[in-house]
């Protein structure tokens, strides 16, 4: 019991500081009348889509729970479970949006002080979601080990947990990504392309629905994705437990001492990571200097410092809980993986680097070299990704088997307090531009923004790649549980297997459906985007010489119909195939379905998140006045390459990461069931 009290006490630990950054932001100078009046507007445009998108939420879940509640080996425990869990990632959701949304303004109006000052309000109003998640996310876990430890079911109801947070996670990703996708194409190619006016000006009736999709999906989306998979890694740890518990590792000692101690070392884990973020944030600040590298090194010290910190603190769970060696460097194995992998992402995305530098050298030649060349470098950004995570696998496997693998999950996710913070930074920074700019602030001002707003877009690139990792390593280990809940040899899962072939083929081909599906969406209400500001140009007199106001609620409204509408199939086919394909071919068919939908989401997630990033990033070189700057045929071609990368790195491909993750904890769900069935075929 007194080891199980550490992780709830980081737990309340992590939301005591959320608590106190978002005092910190609110008391901060909220600035200019007409700063507070546009960030009014955005705040009332997200809160109205996440009520709106929670409502069908909602509806999903309450059908969902009844169905668990009589299914034979789950019941209402689990049924409960799901529900909690659902609960649990829109609040974290919500709670990370809400500041966020009230930290736009009082950054912009901070950086006229200084760069460190809007540095520190929006890391900090990031921080809040980051903090959220996690503290939340553990603490969630942590009660229902104390409320289900010792049920004869608890290894089936706890994955339920995982299953409620996966649904919700995958719709807030799916609208939010389609809803702020469709605003910014829509804005961009009327705005820049065809108006030839500046990003954010005020005329172009789709800027607030930019400003506002920014939040619910970069913020609100993204955080939703991050905790599903921490509880899901911590899950599948636990699931796992049944074959680490007798598991020899290579010294010939006991891996574990015992099954409790399987259970509660991956919470103990997670919560020596929640102290280490606290501390990394905190470490995170710089000079006046309006430097990127200053920047950028400010945050990679707080994200470095927290890594070190936790494989020290996990190094001191495993030595005083008597658990093997080998343990420890499974966790140290998943810690460095997700550093290295942020690290090689920031290489194919930032400009500052040969791959997206030659994306915006591209730009000179047009659209369709631009098109070719970021799609390439897209491509090949999943050379270092795919070969880490199969390192950390191999290492991990090694040292502790099918349990180390999970628990390298667990470790990579450890810093998720800091790492998603430095992702949820990017819109608030984002915003602030925008704010800066309707507002019309000193040109100055916007130049500062502008400086957080790239460092902004760097890491939520590095952010988007450690989330396609720790995505994939969180499947592996959640179809490992799989395998041992049903109780399937690994030597059943056999390529001379038809019924394996037949769910391998599916399950690659599943990604690429849900791709286009989310592409489809951003498409069709970006051209509704396109054809109203259009109209708001030509039929209000005034708009363009700056002396009428366009309808900016319309675009809002167009985006958040169109969006909830559109997240329901992709979301309903995630959850039925795996349980089609479960009851038709067998419990064995499903396990080689899971591996390829795992194989294909991964690696597409990669290119289509590190394309649109190096796409993004290539039109800010030209923008930073490179290959003719702005207004330049090279810039008309950089916003194309932007346009095309926005639902790529902002809806369909971290969606992926939802999706691969969802199907595995939905068979891990109705393992019990699935077990002494081998199909209808």
């Amino acid at each position: 019991m007194s080891t199980i009290l550490a992780p709830l006490a980081c737990g309340i630990f992590a939301l005591a500081v959320a608590g106190f950054f978002s005092f910190y932001v609110l008391r901060q100078e909220p600035g200019t009348a007409k700063m507070i009046e546009i960030a009014n507007a955005i705040k009332e445009g997200a809160t109205a889509f996440m009520k709106r998108e929670y409502t069908v939420i909602s509806v999903f879940v309450l059908v969902i729970s009844v169905i668990l509640a009589f299914l034979p080996n789950l019941g209402w425990q689990a049924s409960l479970a799901f529900v909690f869990g659902a609960i649990s990632s829109a609040v974290a959701g919500y709670i990370g949006m809400s500041i966020a949304v009230r930290s736009n303004n009082r950054t912009g109006t901070a950086v006229q002080k200084s760069i460190n000052k809007g540095l520190k309000i929006a890391f900090r109003g990031g921080a809040v979601m980051g903090l959220s998640v996690v503290g939340i996310g553990i603490l969630g876990v942590s009660i229902l080990y104390l409320v289900f430890n010792g049920h004869v079911n608890f290894l089936s109801i706890i994955p339920a947990y995982g299953m409620g947070a996966s649904s919700v996670a995958l719709f807030a990703r799916v609208g939010g990504g389609i809803y702020t996708k469709s605003a910014d194409i829509g804005s961009d190619l009327v705005g820049k392309v065809e108006a030839g006016i500046p990003e954010d000006d005020p005329r172009n009736a789709g800027v607030i629905a930019d400003l506002v999709g920014d939040n619910v999906g970069d913020c609100a989306g993204a955080g939703a994705d991050l905790f599903e998979s921490y509880v899901s890694s911590i899950i599948a740890t636990m699931t796992l437990s049944l074959v680490a518990a007798t598991t020899i590792a290579i010294s010939g000692n006991a891996l574990l001492p015992n099954q409790q101690v399987a259970w509660y070392l991956p919470l103990l884990v997670a919560a020596g990571g929640i102290v280490a973020s606290i501390i990394g944030i905190f470490m995170v600040r710089v000079g006046d200097k309006a430097e990127m590298g200053a920047l950028l090194n400010a945050l990679r010290r707080g994200t470095f410092s927290s890594s070190i910190l936790t494989a020290i603190f996990s190094f001191l769970a495993v030595y005083f809980l008597k658990v093997d060696l080998g343990v420890f460097w499974a966790v140290l194995a998943g810690i460095i993986t997700g550093v290295v992998v942020g690290e090689a992402t920031n290489y194919f995305t930032a400009y500052s680097y040969r791959p997206t530098f030659k994306v915006a050298e591209a730009t000179q030649t047009g659209p369709v070299n631009t098109l070719v060349r970021g799609f390439a470098n897209g491509l090949m950004s999943t050379l270092p990704s795919v070969i880490l995570v199969a390192i950390a696998v191999t290492i991990a496997n090694h040292f502790a088997g099918m349990y180390g693998v999970a628990i390298a999950a667990v470790g990579m996710l450890s810093t998720l307090g800091i790492t998603d913070a430095t992702e949820a930074y990017g819109p608030v920074a984002d915003n602030a531009g925008g704010i800066a700019e309707m507002s019309g602030l000193p040109h100055e001002v916007r130049e500062k923004t502008d400086i957080l707003d790239s460092l902004g877009n760097t890491t939520k690139a590095t952010g988007k790649g450690f989330a396609v990792g720790s995505a994939a390593l969180t499947a592996l280990a959640l179809i490992l549980a799989y395998t041992t809940a049903a109780q399937i040899n690994f030597t059943d899962i056999s390529l001379l297997n038809a019924k394996v072939i037949s769910g391998l083929f599916i399950g690659a081909m599943l990604p690429l459906i849900f791709v286009a599906l989310t592409l489809n969406a951003v498409s069709d209400t970006a051209f509704s985007i396109v054809n109203e500001v259009r109209r708001q140009f030509k039929e209000i007199k005034g708009l363009m010489e700056g002396t009428a106001r366009p309808e900016y609620g319309r675009c809002v409204d167009i985006c958040t119909k169109a969006s909830i509408k559109a997240l329901l199939l992709p979301g309903v086919i995630s959850i039925l195939t795996p349980v089609i394909v479960g009851m038709l071919l067998g419990p064995v068919a499903l396990g080689g379905f899971l591996a390829g939908a795992t194989i294909t989401g991964f690696t597409m997630g990669i290119t289509l998140a590190n394309a649109g990033g190096s796409w993004d990033n290539a039109k800010k070189y030209v923008e930073a006045g490179n290959f003719g700057g702005k207004g330049s045929d090279a810039h008309k071609a950089g916003v194309i390459g932007d346009g095309l990368g926005d639902p790529f790195k902002d809806t369909s491909g971290p969606s992926l990461n939802i999706m691969i993750k969802l199907m595995s904890i939905v068979s891990l769900v109705l393992a019990p069931i699935l077990s002494n069935f081998k199909g209808i075929f």
